[in-house]
């Protein structure tokens, strides 16, 4: 569930507001969008994963709200982290890197699986 917005790091791009499914956030001008229907959100990391500042954290927990420190986030690096995973920040790895579907779809598609 979406759990924090920071005001330190936004950039007020709204990309956040614009990619989640459920319209969690309320736009505000010139500042941080704000969790209005944190119930709606549906735990699917679209905002933090986009977020291009890492100013969002979503928590995996997605049946409960979960009390967090901005400080205690940022010190633990866990702003941008499912970004981080996902290899989408600056100098990360992509996942799809290692991602080995691909081969073994190939290997049934010549029979030498099944």
């Amino acid at each position: 569930m979406i759990e924090l917005v920071s005001d330190a790091r936004c950039i007020s791009c709204n990309i956040c507001v614009r990619i989640c499914p459920t319209n969690v956030f309320e736009a505000r001008s010139d500042a941080a969008p704000v969790i209005a229907r944190q119930n709606d959100c549906q735990t699917c990391f679209l905002c933090e994963a986009y977020c291009p500042v890492d100013a969002l954290f979503v928590s995996p927990d997605a049946h409960r709200h979960v009390d967090v420190s901005e400080q205690q986030l940022s010190e633990r690096g866990d702003l941008g982290s499912y970004r981080r995973a996902l290899g989408w920040s600056s100098g990360g790895d992509p996942a799809a890197l290692h991602e080995k579907t691909h081969a073994l779809r190939l290997l049934v598609g010549e029979g030498a699986i099944g």
